[in-house]
């Protein structure tokens, strides 16, 4: 390929649009109706019917001969003589002939409907079990048929790799090659990787690569300028060391986590930015505020993580700086350190929002309970976790470059996903990715009960009431699968659980090496796990031989999340397939939900109605849970919307000094 269009296709990417305001955010929202209406899901269905019928032809192929025909496909759809959007039925009939003799497993109708929906941009809701990686793998081998560079993002490292290998031997049957990125991964595998036409990677990993890309540039990140100083000074106009072919097609798995969850904070490559003066202050504000007590020197918001000195916290900050050199003598700023300090003390709490490793703050991101050892909280916080926590001060880092989730994936010329919950967020979708939501229907009736959650006034009295339901249902050999929010959380589970001997599997932040293996033998009979809510997400739990006679699998999750769908998550680990299952909540009026997100006046009536019980406390409490859910999603919807607000404001701030911004 001529080195001019090899680097133009490097730098491929789509520039995303300003998103619709006013009138026209009102017509928008009106054409996401409009795009996954019911009438989609019955046109898939009925397309999909049409690939079963016609998979038939391709049965009585040899190996061989049916190698032969995709690779034709293959070549068609690259001259394009016929159209990839509408003319896909022989081609799916043939990937879906060859996957089953290559892996074992013919894809199911619905997944055919699944494929079909990624194929053409839709984001589609598949329940848990229903095989999404397979219908992922599907739709890749028709966006690799085009020879442009298809990504599929997906939670962590070590789905990446095991679904890059177990699908392998369908895409090397189907003409594709395939690769995949991790964290440890140099420079030369990550090009290596990214050179195939079909790559698995986290959206951390993809993003991160791409804004160093952009930064090996330098100063000339737009392709046409870079073109013309290839004609005027060729050794000086090629960027050497560009690890990405584009942006062109990406395939979010479990996309509620990747686009919504995640987004609220964009990823930022930064270095460090030695500040003894910083690290020194944030120690000693730590020791200032050692025996500074609550409602008395300063006030919490718990709901947004604020601190407020009251009248005696400021006089005693005051009397306390005459004495302290440097950052202190600035009224604004020793201000702003001591309400870090006590902003990491009240908020910010060991195994729970953070995990100590070798002697390092490491980050557990709150909805997938795992630990993130690249990323710091920004400002000064993570320097005043650190103190808090006695472990060594590092440096303050600078921002180098910084691009938010929402923008990234707007970047992509066709972009698609799945996941098991995305309806309750379809507007969001639509507004910003320009994703219809559809919901396939599962291959086999759902028949997961959902007894009533049992609601307690005290986290201690709850605690005890889960230990006494795992005992009953661990003596009729059912297995258990207990969702926690936090390590903290599954560590107290785990030592009452101990004190009255029994056996159990725990899966936290603390031990991910493990993470599959335990949850995929969490169906087996009298197995008790332990696990943070998203632990094992994208492992099937399949049930042991006499499991289904004694009702399945019990999902029991001891608090409810601040987003209803990673309770719906949760719940959908049970019953898959057809398989029988219940799911329940055990919840307490002192759980972080209520007293974070509830009004504080409403909390002393909701524990009176938890003591008394009887119907009419079930129907308060299932309000009040509700409320605080609802206030918690709406908060996190605020601070999504802050993040693309800045990105706009960038955008606008940037053009206006005559510079170009990140993308």
């Amino acid at each position: 390929m001529n080195p001019a269009i090899s680097d133009y296709r490097a730098l491929d990417f789509r520039r995303p649009k300003p998103l619709p305001k006013g009138l026209d955010a009102f017509v928008n929202r009106w054409i996401g109706l409009h795009r996954r209406r019911p009438g989609q899901l019955k046109s898939l269905a009925a397309e999909a019917e049409r690939i079963d019928d016609q998979a038939r032809e391709f049965a009585d192929c040899s190996d061989h001969a049916l190698a032969q025909r995709l690779l034709a496909m293959r070549d068609a759809l690259r001259r394009k003589t016929f159209d990839p959007d509408t003319e896909v039925a022989g081609p799916l009939a043939a990937i879906r002939e060859m996957a089953e003799r290559k892996l074992g497993l013919r894809p199911f109708p619905v997944q055919l409907m699944g494929a079909l929906a990624l194929h053409r941009g839709f984001l589609v809701e598949m329940a848990t079990g229903e095989g999404k990686t397979l219908t992922a793998g599907l739709a890749a081998v028709l966006a690799g048929w085009t020879g442009r560079p298809c990504h599929i993002i997906t939670v962590n490292d070590y789905l990446v790799e095991r679904d890059a290998n177990w699908l392998a031997p369908l895409y090397h049957a189907c003409g594709v090659r395939v690769g995949f990125v991790t964290g440890p991964m140099s420079p030369e595998q990550r090009q290596q990787a990214y050179s195939r036409e079909v790559t698995y990677a986290t959206s951390k990993e993809v993003l991160a690569d791409f804004l160093r890309d952009r930064l090996r540039m330098g100063n000339l990140p737009s392709v046409t300028r870079r073109l013309v100083r290839q004609l005027l000074h060729p050794p000086a106009g090629r960027a050497e060391g560009l690890v990405l072919r584009g942006l062109h097609t990406a395939i979010v798995d479990e996309a509620d986590s990747v686009l919504i969850d995640e987004a609220v904070t964009p990823l930022i490559i930064s270095s460090a930015h030695p500040n003894n003066s910083l690290r020194e202050a944030c120690t000693l504000a730590q020791t200032l505020v050692a025996d500074w007590m609550k409602e008395v020197d300063y006030r919490v918001n718990p709901r947004y993580r604020e601190v407020e000195l009251t009248d005696k916290g400021r006089h005693q900050l005051e009397t306390a700086c005459h004495q302290f050199p440097g950052l202190w003598r600035g009224p604004d700023r020793r201000r702003e350190l001591v309400t870090q300090a006590l902003v990491a003390r009240e908020f910010y709490l060991p195994d729970k929002q953070y995990i100590i490793q070798e002697g390092k703050i490491v980050i557990v991101d709150e909805f997938t309970g795992r630990p993130m050892p690249q990323r710091t909280w920004s400002q000064g916080l993570h320097q005043a976790i650190e103190a808090k926590a006695g472990v060594p001060v590092t440096d303050p880092t600078e921002t180098i470059a910084r691009l938010s989730f929402q923008r990234f994936f707007r970047c992509y010329h066709r972009l698609s996903g799945m996941t098991g919950t995305a309806r309750e967020a379809a507007g969001e979708f639509w507004h910003v990715y320009r994703l219809p939501v559809v919901s396939i229907p599962t291959n086999r009736p759902c028949i997961r009960q959902h007894p009533p959650q049992r609601v307690f006034p005290t986290e201690a009295a709850k605690w005890e009431a889960v230990v006494a339901e795992i005992e009953r249902l661990h003596a009729t050999g059912r297995p258990i699968l207990v969702g926690t929010r936090s390590v903290r959380a599954s560590e107290r589970l785990a030592a009452m659980l101990t004190i009255r001997g029994l056996s159990f599997q725990l899966l936290n932040a603390t031990r991910l090496a493990e993470e599959a293996l335990i949850v995929a033998c969490a169906g087996e009979r009298g197995r008790i796990t332990i696990a943070t809510n998203m632990a094992g997400r994208g492992t099937d739990i399949k049930l042991g031989e006499d499991v289904p006679d004694l009702g399945g699998l019990h999902v029991l999750a001891t608090e409810r999340h601040e987003s209803g769908r990673v309770d719906r998550q949760l719940f959908g680990r049970a019953a898959r397939q057809g398989d029988p299952g219940s799911a329940q909540a055990f919840v307490s009026v002192e759980d972080e939900l209520i007293t974070r997100h509830l009004p504080a006046s409403i909390r002393p009536w909701l524990r009176v109605w938890a003591r008394r019980g009887g119907p009419g406390a079930e129907t308060a409490a299932a309000w009040a849970f509700n409320r605080a859910q609802a206030r918690a999603q709406a908060l996190a919807f605020r601070q999504r919307q802050a993040v693309l607000r800045g990105d706009t404001w960038l955008d606008e701030s940037l053009a206006f000094a005559g510079l170009e911004p990140t993308v």
